[in-house]
């Protein structure tokens, strides 16, 4: 089969689905993942509805701590000493129960207009690229301009206002600017546009984000962005001192207009990560139950004097009787963490600090693991794919975008609404195969260690995490027969 245009042969994956899946089966069983392995491996430990397991010391700490009698503030006092210990005392830090948590009371103490007060409320407005995963950091304004307005409309089970509409704060707008040296193409079998990143030239954004802001002028209240580091996602140009030229400028733009730079790093690691000192971030936001080891739990590490409103909101800072610290009822108490919680992440926290070898040490392998498995796709693709590791994000990342080239078709792409409309072939491929899957939508694909690829100290198993590598790659081979690209 060859088609001539691109919705033609998503229409052929798609009607030929149930044989891929048939395929991918067979296969699965041929390279030996038996019925016992079936729903205990994956590809990432670090998507919302699969968390990694934890090792050994997280896991020993909680345990220890669930029998004994802890105030969280003193928990809480603890994890600002450590976040203190290698940021410095300029930055501080506040967890809560969820890293979107995390970015909902960053937005509203920063970036929205105050409720009290006589009159109408002002208009705010953030502006922040028009990046992957940009319904998380993205979705708490009303969309500008008029254009993407309906752009996060089907993401999630439910659409409207019970769904990611329902995000958006007050009388506030979030402003997106297109990332130059991109592609916005139109792939998957639900169709829908794919952002295509590896060829982003960060300068022209930058000036393209410095003339946006003037034209808002003074409605700009922050400025936004993913803190990923990597080639995939747009990162891979860096400055001197190693930071995303992206971020570091944007930081830069943020300090001349006077307003915040919040940093989604939901996929990203304290300590080991990306660096808020070095990217200019007012304030980073973490899922720390991603890549960083710790049970389910957000994390807010900010410049101190930022922090302050922030940590008001969650009801840690001050006590109203003059004490230098509280854990009582405020605006957002619905965010609060629970003890194990808060074990949990200082025990992860410290590891990081004290041990940072015992999570960076496995990406190697893994890089390792990656590089010669993915020698299986058709020999055409070899050098357009580019494979790198992601500290930041304890990651291996495959970007493929470049397999399209001249005209001709490459390795199919899948759009982020395939993922939730359950179109996504990659992904609902390897659940068909008993392998929980990664994020892999618009010819980019991150895999990272957890779930059945680690032992309890946090060591490779390499023949487990070889396996379901190879049959990730096994199931792009099924899909580019049947798309006719092999």
């Amino acid at each position: 089969m060859s088609s001539k245009y691109r919705f033609q042969l998503y229409k052929e994956l798609h009607k030929n689905m149930p044989a891929i899946y048939a395929e991918a089966k067979k296969f699965a069983d041929e390279i030996g993942i038996t019925p016992e392995m079936k729903g205990k491996l994956g590809l990432t430990g670090a998507v919302s509805s699969c968390h990694a397991l934890l090792t050994r010391g997280v896991s020993q700490a909680i345990e220890d701590a669930s029998r004994k009698v802890i105030e969280n503030k003193f928990l809480i006092e603890e994890i600002r000493e450590v976040v203190k210990d290698v940021y410095g005392d300029g930055y501080d830090a506040a967890p809560t129960n969820t890293c979107e948590a995390a970015l909902w009371v960053s937005y509203d103490s920063l970036a929205t207009p105050p409720m009290t007060g006589r009159g109408d409320n002002y208009r705010a407005r953030y502006l922040a690229p028009l990046e992957r995963h940009l319904h998380h950091h993205g979705g708490y304004g009303r969309p500008f301009p008029p254009s993407y307005k309906d752009l996060f409309a089907d993401r999630g089970v439910t659409a409207g206002e019970l769904g990611f509409s329902g995000k958006r704060l007050d009388n506030t707008d979030a402003v997106f600017v297109p990332m130059e040296g991109t592609k916005r193409e139109i792939h998957g079998i639900k169709q829908h546009p794919a952002l295509l990143l590896a060829n982003h030239d960060a300068k022209k954004t930058l000036a393209r984000m410095e003339q946006t802001a003037a034209r808002h002028g003074a409605y700009v209240t922050a400025f936004s962005s993913l803190g990923y580091d990597s080639t995939g996602y747009g990162y891979g140009a860096k400055d001197a001192g190693g930071a995303p030229v992206l971020q570091s400028g944007m930081a830069k733009l943020a300090k001349e207009y006077g307003v915040p730079y919040i940093v989604d790093n939901a996929w990203g690691t304290p300590f080991i990560g990306a660096d808020p000192r070095k990217l200019g971030a007012d304030v980073m936001a973490y899922s720390m139950d991603k890549a960083s080891g710790a049970p389910t739990v957000g994390l807010i590490i900010g410049r101190e004097d930022v922090m302050v409103p922030i940590r008001r909101a969650l009801g840690y800072h001050s006590d109203r009787s003059g004490m230098g610290f509280s854990y009582g009822k405020a605006a957002y108490v619905t965010n609060d963490p629970g003890k194990e919680a808060l074990v949990g992440l200082l025990a992860a926290l410290k590891i990081l600090r004290d041990q940072p070898v015992v999570m960076t040490r496995p990406i190697d392998g893994l890089l390792k693991i990656v590089k010669e498995e993915f020698k299986a796709l058709p020999k055409k693709f070899h050098s357009d794919l580019i494979i790198s590791k992601s500290f930041n994000s304890l990651a291996v990342e495959i970007n493929y975008e470049n397999t399209w080239k001249d005209g001709q078709p490459g390795i199919p792409i899948f759009s982020i609404e395939d993922m939730y409309a359950g179109t996504h072939i990659f992904q609902a491929g390897m659940m068909q195969m008993g392998i929980i899957p990664t994020i892999a939508y618009d010819a980019n694909i991150f895999i990272s260690l957890g779930l059945g690829t680690l032992d309890a100290d946090g060591n490779l198993l390499e023949k487990e995490t070889r396996l379901i590598v190879k049959a990730m790659v096994g199931l792009m081979n099924i899909a580019c027969k049947h798309a006719g690209v092999a």
